[in-house]
């Protein structure tokens, strides 16, 4: 990856997920003209499947409604199908493929309840 982090924590909105005092995960959002974009998520693969995940996700389906946004969209590499799988069963639906800075990328979007 070669984002400058701190570039990105000024020009967007950016969280952490701590346990223990230790930060284990974060994410980066981007406000876009109707909706959000879910930048980048992440956590640490030894605090994988603890729920850190799920609760950065739910965070920013809740910004994006805070923010007046009906839809919410994220992009993943067509070679993680782990993250294709929990996408779509969190209510993400797929709208597109395209190669994007060298990466096959999945594009997807979820409709916000208000």
């Amino acid at each position: 990856m070669d984002a400058d982090y701190a570039e990105v924590v000024a020009g967007t909105e950016a969280w952490v997920a701590e346990s223990d005092g230790d930060v284990i995960g974060y994410l980066v959002l981007v406000r876009q003209g109707d909706g959000m974009l879910l930048d980048n998520v992440a956590v640490l693969p030894s605090h994988q499947g603890r729920g850190a995940g799920r609760a950065l996700l739910t965070l920013a389906e809740e910004q994006a409604r805070s923010g007046g946004y009906e839809r919410i969209s994220l992009y993943t590499n067509q070679a993680m199908p782990e993250n294709q799988q929990l996408y779509e069963r969190i209510g993400y639906v797929e709208t597109h493929r395209a190669d994007q800075h060298g990466f096959a990328r999945i594009f997807y979007e979820k409709a916000l309840a208000r």
